[in-house]
């Protein structure tokens, strides 16, 4: 099955082995980034990433995973930083 095989990306990034962070530095390596679907924005990119989780939280108190994933849905444009295409 062709979707079942692995992308370029993953056997790359996949091990983990060019670079190693935490989910925190990760979001704060982001603000580096000039994001080209908003390039126009004044406020850094975990910005967008915590009032996502914030709203997500408010929407939906009781689902801690969910708040999680708000705060953590744009952590792969960091790729962009080391030269892959956002």
């Amino acid at each position: 099955h062709p979707q079942c095989l692995p992308s370029p990306q993953s056997a790359e990034y996949g091990t983990c082995s060019l670079r190693k962070m935490s989910a925190m530095e990760a979001l704060e390596l982001l603000d580096q980034l000039v994001d080209e679907s908003d390039p126009d924005v004044d406020f850094p990119n975990s910005y967008h990433a915590y009032q996502t989780a914030e709203g997500i939280r408010r929407a939906h108190p009781d689902k801690d995973w969910f708040h999680l994933v708000g705060l953590l849905h744009d952590l792969g444009k960091v790729l962009a930083l080391f030269g892959e295409p956002q």
